[in-house]
């Protein structure tokens, strides 16, 4: 026998199908069971009405002037006509002692049940196999010394028939209800659970080498619709992230084996035949520049990884902005007169920040070494510093050749470079900024840019005052 989910009835689905059902269930019983006691109710009440029309009529012309009762019912024409009508009507008209001695009657009278009431009312009584319903209420007699009851009834078989079809239509009804909502059910949970399907398939067909597939779901703005759009921004999120480690994989090998490329050559130039002393020391000196290359960029990688995976412990103090961009500016002054750049300090007097000394060193002149690289000789740079709000925003502009909004989303990835060339020849390898804004983030601040060609860049860092 096969299986339920060998049929492709999902586990999700049929137990949302049989909850349905459950639901829809349960309310129709509980419907069905109000409508029945209502219906019976509202019978009974009409059947009650009734009956009190009949005594009405039956006890009209029963008393005399003295308002006595003689016991028994008239023998006038007209009191003949009310008991014609009356038992054609199914009514059961009879007069009884308070022993239950039946004295006069007409109609079903001597069907209905034996039943001497304590008090006047309403009351079902059952004979047999049958219900009826009574009302009875005490006649005078003459000599005000028996007691009298005049009893109306009628059987309750035709409210039970009506009572009965309705139940019988209930139980025929309600199954077939519960066929077609199970149905129904079925095919809306299906139809609900659709886009999951597509989430499932487009699961199992993803894999590192391949993240292009998407749901692509296109219909309303539900739950699973939201899951959907979730599913695919977030396959969206994994391809970018998987491109940018795929890409630095690449860069950093790139950028390894550049040196190692440089050494190897070096060294294989330089054992190719004997060399004087002179030409040794020269090819040791440049193997320990290209050395100092690699530990550099071995360092930045070390350090860039420690940042993002939340490794690097941070000693955080309060700090003067003043003295700590001051001790900054004096260590970028010489690099900046060796290119006739003047460097312009406009910083807010009372300022001070929280975070780590170092990081916070590093991030800033990361920041104006690169200004620093790419403003032309005679240039300006300005460093701006000022409070807003709860943040200390730090402005580093220059008056270089600018950068192209193509770039400007892209600079703060890892050994991305505006142009391929000019980074190497500076000696970056496109790491400085992404370790700056990795610093800034970790400070709980951001760390933007603003540019425009033929009009200078201007890197701004907003980090909060109490870190």
């Amino acid at each position: 026998m096969r299986s339920l989910r060998q049929l492709g009835w999902g586990t999700l689905r049929l137990r949302l199908t049989l909850w349905y059902v459950l639901i829809v269930g349960l309310s129709l019983l509980i419907f069905s069971g109000y409508l029945y006691l209502q219906l019976e109710r509202s019978l009974i009440a009409q059947t009650d009405v009734e009956l009190r029309l009949a005594y009405a009529q039956a006890v009209a012309d029963l008393e005399d002037e003295d308002g006595n009762n003689p016991g028994s019912f008239p023998n006038t024409e007209d009191y003949q006509n009310i008991a014609r009508h009356l038992s054609q009507a199914s009514f059961g008209v009879r007069i009884i002692t308070s022993q239950g001695k039946v004295v006069d009657g007409f109609g079903k009278y001597r069907e209905l049940p034996t039943w001497v009431p304590q008090v006047s009312g309403y009351a079902t009584v059952t004979a047999g196999r049958t219900d009826w319903r009574l009302y009875s209420n005490q006649i005078k007699t003459g000599n005000r010394l028996s007691v009298y009851w005049l009893q109306v009834g009628q059987s309750l078989s035709s409210v039970k028939e009506i009572l009965a079809s309705l139940y019988e239509q209930i139980l025929l009804g309600l199954p077939l209800v519960l066929l077609l909502t199970g149905l129904g059910g079925l095919f809306l949970a299906s139809r609900a659970l659709r886009p999951i399907n597509r989430i499932t398939q487009t699961a199992q067909a993803i894999s590192a080498n391949d993240l292009t597939r998407r749901i692509g779901y296109q219909g309303s703005a539900d739950e699973v619709g939201r899951l959907a759009i979730t599913f695919d921004r977030m396959l969206n999120r994994l391809q970018a992230a998987f491109n940018r480690e795929r890409r630095f994989t690449a860069d950093a090998s790139h950028e390894l084996r550049t040196p190692l490329t440089a050494i190897k050559g070096r060294i294989s130039v330089t054992l190719s035949r004997a060399r004087t002393a002179l030409e040794y020391e020269n090819t040791l000196l440049a193997l320990e520049h290209e050395v100092d290359r690699l530990i550099r960029l071995s360092t930045d990688l070390l350090f860039l990884a420690r940042l993002e995976q939340g490794f690097l412990r941070f000693s955080r103090s309060t700090l003067v902005l003043s003295d700590l961009l001051d001790t900054i500016l004096e260590q970028a002054q010489p690099l900046a007169e060796m290119r006739h750049i003047t460097l312009i300090e406009d910083i807010a007097s009372g300022l001070s920040i929280y975070g780590d000394l170092d990081c916070l060193i590093r991030l800033f002149l990361n920041l104006l070494d690169n200004a620093i690289k790419y403003t032309p000789v005679g240039g300006e740079i300005t460093v701006q510093a000022t409070a807003q709000g709860s943040n200390i925003c730090v402005a580093i502009s220059d008056t270089g050749p600018g950068i192209s909004p193509e770039h400007l989303p892209h600079l703060f990835e890892r050994f991305y470079r505006v142009e391929a060339d000019r980074s190497r020849s500076t000696g970056g390898a496109g790491l400085g900024l992404a370790i700056a804004w990795e610093i800034a983030y970790a400070h709980g601040g951001t760390l933007s840019v603003q540019s425009q060609l033929g009009a200078g860049t201007t890197f701004t860092v907003r980090l909060p005052v109490d870190g």
